[in-house]
């Protein structure tokens, strides 16, 4: 358990880094913090204290405890050199060492620092991320939204860089709340395919593998069932098997119940990306389901994962290296002072034909 003054430390530095106190404002009196927190005048002095001597706090003898903006000059005297902050989900798995590695080298063509965070895809640790990236001062900041299909109480910390005029973009995905430029795969479109490609091969019973916390999955929900519906294909909500991030550990028993019970009716699959694709061939190997023979599957997003299977999943592209380039090269321009920047900018998927889908012969 943390001693009582640096929860109090962390607590009013994170009002202070969300913009809920904001610099010159000042905040509530020793008396009231102690009442607060239930703690000795002692506990909430040695806090105070700690936090002026970061700079995030000044006294005024007789008049109280203000937020002081030292902090920022004093975190800032950092380097010669720009930083840019990068914040994604996950860093060393799936596809985000190649977007790192693209922002990384639009970076050091310009000698700009970059400052790494990930969240898990977890709201708390979205919010310490974004507090180190304020604290720190970076001169601009590229995020990969934390479940980004639900409310996320960080969006505070975001309009402090707004405030502060620190350009941002958001790659993947975005926060539906938030007007914020973005670079994201037309994930609509990626599912579209994937199910046009099996409704082509002469598939009419399609189920789908959705994740629904984050926007991609809601967008690639909307694809697969855009496709169904030109094709005048019953959408089922039976042959839906969704997960988010808290049950993805569970998904392969769910997936191993999923698939026995709907075994004499799906002949295909659309995943929600190639990692839950292979999750699905590693279920049907245990249950003895053969594929393509017996159940066709299409991944997305053409990761190493894909490439490097012992068999090749049909699968969606995704711009991964060149995302990364072109997010960073958008908070170069924009520390540039470069105008009339492109705020939504999709990126165009293509189908890669593997071995993972049959062809249906029509009777």
């Amino acid at each position: 358990m943390k001693p009582k003054y640096q929860v109090i430390i962390e607590e009013i530095k994170s009002h202070i880094l969300s913009g809920t106190y904001k610099v010159g404002e000042k905040i509530p009196s020793e008396l009231a913090l102690q009442e607060s927190y239930d703690v000795s005048r002692q506990t909430v002095r040695k806090a105070l204290l700690e936090l002026s001597n970061e700079g995030f706090l000044r006294s005024e003898r007789g008049s109280g405890t203000y937020v002081s903006s030292q902090y920022r000059s004093k975190t800032g005297a950092k380097s010669s050199n720009k930083t840019i902050g990068v914040i994604t989900t996950y860093i060393s798995d799936y596809i985000f060492p190649s977007i790192i590695r693209g922002i990384e080298s639009r970076l050091n063509e310009e000698n700009y620092s970059l400052l790494l965070a990930s969240t898990n895809n977890d709201i708390t640790q979205e919010r310490k991320a974004l507090e180190m990236m304020l604290s720190y001062g970076v001169d601009g900041l590229i995020v990969e939204p934390t479940r980004s299909n639900v409310y996320n109480p960080n969006i505070a910390y975001y309009l402090s860089f707004k405030e502060q005029d620190v350009p941002f973009t958001m790659i993947n995905a975005y926060y539906e709340e938030l007007e914020v430029p973005f670079f994201c795969l037309d994930d609509v479109q990626s599912s579209y395919l994937a199910t046009r490609e099996l409704i082509g091969k002469g598939h009419t019973q399609i189920g789908i593998i959705a994740k629904m916390d984050d926007l991609q999955g809601k967008f690639r929900m909307k694809g697969f069932i855009k496709a169904l519906g030109e094709d005048k294909l019953r959408f089922q909500h039976e042959h839906v098997l969704s997960f988010d991030t808290d049950s993805k550990p569970d998904l392969s028993v769910n997936l191993e119940k999923y698939l026995t019970e709907n075994r004499d009716e799906l002949t295909a699959l659309v995943c929600y990306n190639d990692e839950v694709g292979l999750e699905v061939v590693n279920a049907c190997k245990k249950l003895g389901i053969s594929i393509p023979d017996e159940l066709s599957i299409v991944g997305q997003d053409n990761s190493y994962m894909a490439k490097n299977a012992n068999i090749q999943l049909t699968t969606l592209t995704h711009p991964q290296e060149q995302l990364g380039r072109d997010a960073a090269d958008w908070v170069i321009k924009s520390l540039q002072g470069k105008k009339d920047l492109p705020e939504k900018n999709y990126y165009q998927p293509v189908l890669v034909e593997g071995e993972t889908v049959k062809v249906i012969e029509v009777e």
